[in-house]
């Protein structure tokens, strides 16, 4: 395999403005950085007029973290602190999504519509209510791709 083959030309991560969140965006940054590729960065929420029984389940399930999945403001908010983090990181080539939609449906479509080569998840799924309620994303997301997956230890 040639250095060409070997390499990512897209990356996409995704963020839900966690602190282990933006853990994964700086590890995809450096990644994509010293690659040269495009990074992606991308976060799912829950339209504010969208189905109120579901937005309210979402708000009481997330309590304090409820503005990371309602409404696009919040998570056009979250991109713009995520792509500050992967420049940091050292990424030059940078976009930001901010999709309706759960994260892992958003991000697999991302990855489709984007013609990524790999996608960068942190290992830190959502436990309890929240997990039940949102899915595990890593475990979702590496089941599922049809790219390759890399899992960034986010924790501890």
């Amino acid at each position: 395999m040639s250095d060409a083959e070997s390499t990512y030309s897209t990356v996409v991560v995704g963020t839900d403005g966690s602190e282990s969140s933006l853990r994964a965006v700086g590890r995809a940054g450096a990644l994509a950085g010293a690659s040269g590729a495009t990074l992606v960065i991308a976060c799912a929420y829950l339209p504010v007029d969208g189905d109120d029984r579901e937005v309210s389940r979402a708000q009481d399930a997330l309590g304090d973290e409820a503005y990371q999945v309602v409404g696009s403001h919040p998570a056009e908010e979250t991109v713009r602190t995520a792509a500050d983090r992967a420049r940091a990181a050292g990424a030059k080539d940078v976009r930001t999504v901010a999709v309706v939609g759960s994260p892992v449906e958003t991000l697999l479509d991302v990855v489709r519509r984007e013609n990524a080569d790999l996608l960068v998840v942190g290992n830190r799924g959502l436990a309890g209510i929240k997990g039940r309620l949102l899915g595990s994303v890593p475990a979702d997301a590496t089941r599922r791709s049809q790219v390759d997956v890399l899992v960034v230890h986010t924790t501890g």
